[in-house]
């Protein structure tokens, strides 16, 4: 667990990616922001895994994100090797958008193989891509990772209300960034998803808040939004949130780092 109680989340930011990425780390530790940061290749999973064993609230997953599949499809040997060091994994998933749809098939069988090997290392903690993809990301986790000891958060879910409600039963959790709530249908799915099955993140530097990329302490302004929907005061759902993150990393096993 954690060395300190955080007072925030992020649990989905690419901190490698800021030009300033250091300091990024050390801000995490500085404002208590418990933070997993994501990677996209396994390629950057030693600089990470270096950077967050100097600090106690981030986290770092091993990566390889769906988008980069069909240019680097040799570096599943890769993310293989570096497996047995990470607890947490991502990003990961499938992505069906015009964009990316090409490499479609490859993406399957390569989150088909990591899904693959997460299950037979046990305790891994995963934050899943599914773009225009929820069901078939939903059916390859239940095929998957039934059974184990592993867990799944969704990251910037955008499938329907049915299929969240079927991944919750399934028992992902759902990570909510600040641009995630300007949508109508967003809000009205969370609004039906269990409460005890939120987290919040930033996605940053991909997102921005004006014409800045986010960084992990805007979270504090995500969870007052959220706080919102959920009719709560911002004070009950941070404590919501740090209760959401503690179970959740309660139910997997302590593997690797």
């Amino acid at each position: 667990m954690f060395e300190e109680v955080p007072s925030f989340v992020d649990y989905h930011c690419h901190l490698d990616l800021y030009p300033d990425y250091e300091k990024q780390f050390r801000a995490c530790d500085a404002k208590r922001i418990a933070t997993l940061a994501v990677t996209t290749t396994p390629r950057a999973w030693p600089r990470n895994k270096v950077l967050t064993g100097t600090t106690s609230l981030v986290r770092v997953g091993l990566g390889f994100h769906p988008q980069l599949v069909g240019d680097h499809v040799e570096d599943l040997r890769l993310f293989a090797k570096y497996l047995p060091e990470a607890r947490f994994v991502g990003e990961v998933g499938l992505d069906a958008g015009p964009a990316h749809y090409k490499t479609f098939a490859d993406q399957k069988r390569t989150f088909e193989t990591i899904l693959k090997l997460c299950a037979q290392a046990g305790g891994k903690i995963l934050s899943v891509h599914s773009v225009r993809s929820a069901r078939e990301v939903i059916s390859m986790i239940e095929t998957h990772l039934t059974g184990t000891d592993n867990r799944v958060v969704l990251h910037w879910f955008t499938g329907s209300v049915a299929e969240a409600r079927r991944a919750a039963g399934w028992g992902c959790y759902f990570s909510i960034n600040q641009a995630m709530l300007g949508k109508t249908s967003t809000i009205m799915l969370i609004k039906g998803l269990p409460k005890e099955r939120l987290l919040t993140e930033t996605d940053g530097p991909f997102t921005k808040i004006g014409t800045r990329p986010t960084i992990p302490s805007d979270v504090a302004e995500t969870t007052n939004l959220l706080a919102t929907i959920l009719q709560e005061s911002p004070q009950e759902t941070r404590k919501l949130l740090i209760s959401n993150l503690t179970q959740l990393e309660k139910r997997t096993q302590c593997a690797g780092v």
